[in-house]
């Protein structure tokens, strides 16, 4: 009879344990039985850093549930030197939960460009003022004063006979040598040399052909929105300016006028 010897007996193999396994134990059962034993370990570009969990739950402080924005403190005395230094050099930014930001504007200064002179609408002259007026038939051949008149009237009729004018006063509607209002003057200025203009300083920017300011000549029309004169050379005009003032010689207030130039 034949003796079958006996084998000896070993432990079945059993699946290493690793950190894994002690976190899953951690979120099942009780954070007592797992103590300081459990930790992750992170590798990356040669850093590890462990994070040990506390050995009670009692431990593990955590915030209100309803405070807005909180998070768990967290243990870390467990943390390796250097992220025990990196952590002390970090800089700690607070921010009070009532921040509120707000914006400045900066004060803006607005210069603009001088206002057009005003032209009233044309006024219909009734037929009594008429017959109580005497109609003048001739321009008035009293000189203009010589201090106010450029050298550019010289030689230049359309300057020549703008000039007898000067002192009349400005009248809304006026046409006449009577009183004048800014288109009212131009349009007797040019009719006096055969040149028929339009009624109303808007029409009269397209009584001819526009040019700069560098050629512009004396005797052209200088005309703004709302306002016409005659270009006097230089920076000077003569115009009727508006209520209260006179037909006269003055700088170009206007930033940016434009030059007609009006042919028979």
């Amino acid at each position: 009879m034949s003796e079958t010897p006996q084998r000896a007996r070993h432990r079945a193999a059993r699946r290493p344990l690793t950190p894994l396994d002690d976190l899953a134990t951690a979120a099942t059962g009780s954070l007592a039985t797992v103590g300081r034993r459990s930790a992750v370990v992170a590798a990356s570009g040669g850093l590890v850093m462990s994070m040990t969990l506390p050995a009670s739950a009692a431990q593990v402080r955590t915030a209100p549930a309803d405070t807005p924005g909180s998070v768990p403190a967290v243990d870390v005395t467990a943390l390796t030197a250097e992220a025990r230094a990196a952590l002390a050099t970090s800089p700690v930014v607070s921010v009070p939960t009532d921040a509120a930001w707000g914006f400045t504007a900066p004060a803006i200064t607005v210069t603009p460009n001088p206002e057009p002179e005003p032209e009233p609408e044309p006024v219909v002259e009734r037929a009594a003022s008429r017959s109580a007026a005497p109609e003048r038939t001739a321009a008035p051949q009293a000189e203009a004063p010589s201090s106010n008149v450029p050298q550019a009237v010289a030689g230049n009729a359309v300057l020549e006979v703008a000039a007898r004018y000067v002192g009349v006063p400005y009248v809304s509607g006026g046409t006449t040598p009577d009183g004048f209002d800014c288109s009212g003057f131009t349009s007797y200025v040019y009719a006096q040399l055969g040149i028929t203009l339009s009624r109303s300083s808007a029409d009269q920017r397209y009584a001819g052909t526009v040019v700069s300011r560098a050629d512009a000549q004396p005797g052209d029309l200088i005309w703004s929105p709302g306002h016409v004169g005659i270009y006097a050379g230089g920076n000077q005009q003569i115009d009727a300016p508006r209520p209260g003032k006179t037909i006269q010689f003055r700088d170009i207030w206007q930033s940016n006028p434009t030059f007609i130039r009006v042919t028979g």
